[in-house]
This record gives C-alpha cells, structure tokens and sequence, in this order.
C-alpha cells in the first residue's frame, strides 16, 4: 500500500471536480464518498441533492475563523493511498478505516476533537483520494510535519493488520516517482515508460564510464536529448536539464528536467564526484585494480568482458569483507557496469539486461556515503565495455557475456545481502529483482557455449574422463559425487583438461576454486566451478572449432589420427542460479 502526499494547492473546488469527474481517460468509476470529518459531509457522487459546491464550502468553513491576510495561500492537502496490484479489493468500509487513520497518522485529523476538515473519495477499485482544509477547528494550523514519513509508517502497520502486499519502507533516497498525468501523457503518446523515467535512464548510461564532463555531455547529445546548461559568469557549469524531442507541454515547449529531479545522484556535482575521488581512495583503487588477463587471442568486446568480470569480482570480496564505504562505492559503480553492459550486448539478451540495470538503480543509493575512488576499476570495467563497442551474441563475445553476465549476478546478491543486513528494504528488494533478470539474461547467453563445453566433455577417451574424476576426488572430497552426478561434469571435466594444456594444475586450481565463495547454494556445482576455473585460469571461454578436443585428448585415441592444434578457444561454463 503505498501513501502519496501531492504538492499543497489553493484551488479545493478544481480537486473535487477532478475527483468526481470522470477522469483524463474516463478510468473514474463510481466516484463517492467512503469517509469524511465526524461523518458530516455530503456526497455529490451518490446523493443527487448534493453539490461538489457545497462539500467544498463545509470543507473551507474553517478558514473563514482567520482574517484574511493570515489565511495560508496554499490550504488544500490532498493524499492519495493506492493498494498493490495483488491485493484484494478492499470494501468501502475497509478504505474508510484506512482514511481515518491516515488523517489521524499524518496529524490533519489527530482525534482531539478540532481537527481539520476532510474527506475521502473513491474512484476506482485499488485507491482512494483524501482531501483536507489546513486551518483546524480551532483556527490553528495542523501539526503535518513529515506527513509523508507518518503515512508510510501507517501503511506499513495497516499491510501487516490486513494481511495485504507488504511493501518495503524506503530511506528517502529513492529517486522521484513519475506523476500520474506523467504515467498518461506517457500511455498517450505510446510511450513505453514516462519521459522522466526515460530520461534517467539514458542520464544513467551517458554516466557510465564517462571520464570528463565534457565526455558526459557529448554523450547526452548523442542520445538525442535537448540540453540545457547552467552556466555561471565564470563560465563554469552550476548544472543541466534535459528533455526528450517529442515530450512537450501544452504550450508546444519541451519539458526539461534537472539531473537531481531524475535521481539524487544525477545532479552535476555529485556526477563530478565519480571524477574527482579522494587521493587516498584512489591510491587504494590502484592498488586493487585487477591485472590484465593473460588472453592474448581475445580484443574488443570479449576482452573488455574480461576485465570487467576480473573487477566484479574484486567488487563482491570488498562488498563481503570491506569497510562500509568503500562497498557502497562498489554498488553504485555496479550500476555503471550494468547499463555498459545492457548497452552494448547482444539482441537476446538486451531487454534483461535493460531490465535488471533499471531495477538496480535503487540499489545504488542509501544514507552510507559511498567514498568514490575505491570503484575506479568498475568504472574503468564500464568504460571500456562502452568504448569496445556492441557484442556479437556468439563466439568469445556471447560467451564472455555470459561470463560477466554471471558474476554481475553474483554482485547483485551480495549487494541484496549488504543491504538487507543494514535493514535498507527497497534497496535489498530492488538488487534481488535485478539479479532476477540477470538470472534470465545469463540462461539465454550461456546456453550454446556451455553446451559445447558438454559434448567435448563426453567425447573425450574413457581414460582421460577417468582421470578427471581421479582429480576432481583428490582436490573436492566432499563434493565430489555430488558433481559427479550433475548434468554439468562433462564441461567440468573438458576445463580441467584445457586447465592441464595450459600449463596449470587442475587440482590446485578445482581446489581454490572452491574456497574462494560459498557453494551451498549452487544449483549446479559443476557449472560454478567451470565458470571459475576458466576465468582464473585465463582460458578462452568460446572454441573455434566446437568439435575440437584437447591435445590430451588426442594423445588418448587408440586409432591414429592426423595431429591437430590445439583449440584457441573453449566454450566457458556457466555458474547457474543460487
């Protein structure tokens, strides 16, 4: 159940005809009253003596106790409450209950017996509307202070109490939700989302990885947004606004929105903060930063996928094991790595990346300071995903894709976690939605290189199979038959192969692999661990020739055969969902 505290207004007659008219796009049904002050106002919706006139003259009554010029200039409160899609429909008597103990929540109506004047409408099945006078009985004016946070709280207890959709309470870091006459004009013109919400996320991708202002403001300009800059006499930027081309007011003039009214974060000096860190910070970032990995066939989008999978990994052990922060700058630079990444990857897989870098954008903010500098090497990872340019949707780039694809996933739990231990709720709701999607957008990229890794992991001799299981027993007791009994030890079994071609001891490597996260929660082991090996390993993560087999293999066919080169690539495996 979510309260909405609306700007105050002058105009009590305008909202009432709002109210009980039929609604921008005659979505107002049966529009009456289902409470009011002491039960005394009248109801033009269903009593047709009554007037919206005369419900707006007992509500104004109050003012007329304050002389003129001591009459507040705004004095129309006005709260709309709106159920959750899932909810059931609530009686009439049900939302009466729950207008009184908004009024009385928020202090418009406190029940001491010199209230403000109220009312509250029904129009439609899933919300009412409050409207109020703010002068009291008494000619005071109401005690409203941070209504909107008292109306969240009783929301909260009135969910629990009716068993209804418990939404999680927010810390005031949320950035502005679209108006509905914005939801409209939106559904009007055939537009996908709200133009505020289109325009934060295209702020968003212009942000990621950009190293200059100047970097950030040619990208805006290439996304097709009017600009408009601040400027001060100095000639330095004080800020920006923004708009879409074909988003314009009735007058026929675009509609601009500030940085800060798209997001907190959004405004010019916190965006200058990603480029100016603390020394210090930055002296740690450089000392973290993930080395270059020692792939010397892969360029372009598969190698900046590497690097960007070697910096979300250093990302998630500051998240698990760093100070406060520090992991706060890792999350929000997680975001950059997320619109870098649905940007610029392949058809397939784009709509869930879109998705799942759109829910995480709550994810990036709360009340701990993130102290920008220890996410430079996120930053760095989103820039080069964005300059290396578009994926291909197979081959090194597809499975690369994958591969990062499956650590972001990884970063979003942690960061769900995170949150949820410091009690931030919509934050730890919206990482666990985005690690949702990155959940689907891993199983469409995943697929074609994991299941190559599976047919070479099946035709391999018998006695090379059985000394991959002689391994994997020596370096996993444990887990061994578990993974043995997985659809996934094939692939394994191939890694470990191509691990040994490559001059590494398998062993060592499964070993390691297993100590370095949590694997209880592994749906498939065996795929976590191809994942991990293959990416400490430096080994290719998409074969050439899928029907390739390794060197070993080959030494290991009983009936002569022309010597062949070994693969330059082999399919990575996916670390499935948790």
């Amino acid at each position: 159940m979510i309260p909405r505290i609306h700007q105050q207004g002058s105009n009590t007659l305008g909202l009432l005809h709002y109210l009980y008219g039929k609604g921008t796009h005659e979505e107002h049904i049966d529009p009456h009253l289902v409470a009011s002050f002491y039960g005394m106002a009248p109801d033009p919706g269903r009593d047709p003596s009554a007037t919206k006139k005369d419900l707006q003259h007992l509500l104004d009554q109050p003012l007329s106790l304050l002389d003129a010029d001591r009459r507040p200039d705004k004095h129309v409160w006005h709260c709309s409450v709106r159920a959750a899609p899932d909810d059931p429909i609530l009686s009439d008597e049900q939302w009466g209950d729950i207008a009184r103990r908004m009024v009385a929540a928020t202090g418009i109506d406190p029940g001491d017996g010199a209230g403000c004047r109220w009312a509250a409408v029904r129009h439609a099945d899933d919300h009412i509307h409050i409207i109020a006078t703010l002068v009291r009985e008494d000619g005071r004016r109401p005690d409203h202070h941070r209504s909107g946070k008292r109306a969240q709280a009783e929301c909260r207890l009135i969910e629990k109490e009716l068993g209804l959709h418990q939404v999680a309470p927010g810390d005031g870091t949320a950035a502005k939700r679209a108006t509905s006459a914005e939801r409209h004009k939106a559904e009007r013109v055939g537009r996908e989302r709200p133009a505020r919400e289109e325009l934060r996320e295209t702020v968003r991708r212009a942000v990621a990885g950009a190293a200059s202002e100047e970097e950030f403001f040619d990208r805006l300009a290439s996304a097709g947004l009017l600009i408009r800059q601040r400027i001060a006499p100095s000639g330095d930027r004080l800020g920006y606004t923004v708009a879409l081309p074909g988003d314009r007011n009735k007058d026929g003039e675009p509609v601009f929105y500030s940085g800060s009214k798209l997001a907190p974060d959004l405004s010019l000096p916190r965006i200058r903060e990603r480029w100016t860190p603390p020394a210090d910070a930055a002296t740690a970032a450089d000392a973290s930063r993930p080395e270059k990995p020692a792939v010397p066939d892969v360029t372009g989008p598969a190698f900046a996928r590497r690097r960007a999978t070697a910096a979300t990994w250093q990302a998630l052990l500051i998240i698990d094991h760093g100070d406060d922060s520090a992991a706060a700058a890792q999350i929000a630079a997680a975001g950059e790595i997320l619109d870098a990444l649905a940007k610029t990857s392949a058809a397939h897989t784009r709509t869930e990346l879109r998705e799942a870098a759109f829910a995480f954008e709550r994810a990036t903010r709360s009340h701990i300071k993130a102290v920008r500098g220890y996410d430079c090497a996120l930053r760095q990872a989103a820039r080069d995903l964005v300059h290396s340019g578009p994926a291909l949707g197979r081959g090194e780039d597809g499975a690369t894709t994958a591969m990062l694809i499956d650590m972001a996933f990884f970063l979003a739990i942690a960061a769900a976690n995170w949150h949820a231990k410091r009690h931030h709720a919509q934050q730890a709701q919206a990482a666990r939605q985005a690690a949702e999607h990155l959940r689907a957008a891993y199983q469409a990229a995943a697929t074609q290189p994991m299941d190559v890794l599976r047919q070479r992991g099946r035709r391999m001799p018998q006695l090379l199979r059985h000394r991959q299981v002689a391994i994997l027993r020596h370096a996993v007791p444990d887990l061994a038959e578990q993974i043995l009994a997985e659809p996934g030890w094939p692939a394994l079994a191939a890694t470990l192969a191509d691990a040994k071609d490559a001059g590494h001891n398998p062993a060592t490597l499964l070993t390691e692999a297993t100590r370095r996260r949590e694997l209880d929660t592994a749906t498939s082991i065996s795929d976590v661990l191809v994942w991990r090996l293959r990416r400490s390993a430096h080994l290719p993560a998409a074969p050439e020739n899928p029907h390739a087999t390794t060197t070993r293999d080959k030494r290991h066919v009983p009936s002569p055969a022309p010597a062949a080169q070994p693969p330059n690539r082999a399919a990575n495996g996916a670390a499935r969902r948790r």
